[in-house]
């Protein structure tokens, strides 16, 4: 594939070489506990030290794991009354010493480690990133998957705030290039892919389209199961998804907000695992890559019939939003979105 080309014209698609038949995935459904942004390092310090003791238990629960996957929030928490001068004091950096705490237990466990945070940049000032990140098993982050875009106006007098690829989609792909704004990070335990989207299966077939053969999906906050399952099914890709779990002494929220439910799915829509609550807990499924890649090919799908629909398609919200502006918080964000939306 050359370095302009998204889609081979062939049906396949770039890998690298496996290093095993079969992988072991281990989705970890853990709580969310916001920092305390008055007291943010011994907070903090307490978010890592609890995900530190997960990774080891998800090693110790049958054995050693290929990649283990947690949610949006382990490490920073949420808290929807925070303004961006708090977010950006909870914000971690990557990297920063919190992934070198990671990646020294995925050296230890020899596995992947992937997980998401809300996240600070230099390069860009002020703005507030929400970065899933995959960490290898030598300890190098070979990930640092931007969230594709945030829903708008769903919340009515809140908007999130967050800056998703979508919000600065011409900085950010004259940074980084095309191929970054659906990245698939290929290793030697297959083609991993990562999103928080939920509800917009188009996200889902782009990764599919450029060789994503695991999905990894984040729903802090709760999903909607048949669409994680009929997107797994769609564009036959194994998929897990990962919610938090019920949330004790977490800051401005309920305990229990849609909590639970993180799942497994196979490539035809098939449960592999499950949660067995909304408390803290595992989900294992083993993958047999090496079969599966021998016989998959991209999606099948008759682009032609419907590609001019889309050159023709305008968004509700239109794209670089928040290269014009960056709102304060979530209710100054829906004053400015407010008079933004396109369609009647």
């Amino acid at each position: 594939m050359s370095s302009e080309s998204l889609v081979r014209p062939d049906g396949t698609y770039a890998c690298v070489p496996l290093a095993k038949d079969e992988i072991s995935l281990c989705v970890v459904q853990s709580r969310v506990r916001a920092v305390d942004v008055s007291n943010r390092d011994a907070s903090l310090k307490a978010n890592l030290d609890h995900m530190l003791g997960l990774i080891d238990a998800a090693n110790g629960w049958l054995g050693p794991k290929d990649i283990v996957f947690f949610h949006e929030f382990p490490l920073t928490g949420f808290n929807a009354s925070w303004k961006r001068t708090e977010l950006l004091q909870a914000a971690i950096e990557i990297p920063g010493p919190e992934t070198e705490a990671i990646a020294a237990r995925a050296k230890r466990y020899r596995c992947y480690v992937v997980f998401g945070s809300y996240a600070k940049d230099p390069d860009w000032p002020n703005h507030i990133l929400s970065i899933t990140t995959i960490i290898d098993p030598s300890g190098a982050i070979i990930g640092r998957h931007w969230k594709a875009r945030n829903i708008k106006g769903l919340f009515g007098r809140f908007e999130v705030f967050t800056t998703t690829i979508y919000d600065v989609l011409d900085e950010y792909v004259e940074k980084y290039g095309r191929d970054e704004v659906v990245p698939v990070t290929r290793t030697p335990v297959g083609n991993l892919c990562t999103t928080s989207t939920q509800l917009e299966p188009e996200i889902i077939r782009a990764f599919a389209l450029k060789g994503g053969e695991i999905m990894l999906r984040t729903a802090t906050g709760g999903f909607d199961d048949y669409d994680i399952r009929a997107n797994a099914r769609y564009n036959n890709m194994y998929t897990a998804i990962v919610n938090q779990s019920i949330s004790r002494d977490n800051p401005g929220s309920f305990e229990d907000v849609r909590s639970g439910g993180s799942a497994i799915y196979g490539p035809n829509g098939e449960l592999l695992g499950q949660a067995n609550s909304v408390n803290e807990g595992p989900v294992l499924a083993r993958i047999p890559i090496r079969a599966f890649r021998e016989k998959r090919r991209i999606p099948n799908v008759h682009a032609s019939l419907y590609r001019d629909l889309y050159a023709e398609y305008v968004e509700a919200y239109a794209p670089n939003l928040f290269s014009a502006y960056l709102p304060s918080d979530g209710i100054d964000s829906a004053r400015y979105l407010g008079d933004k939306r396109r369609w009647k």
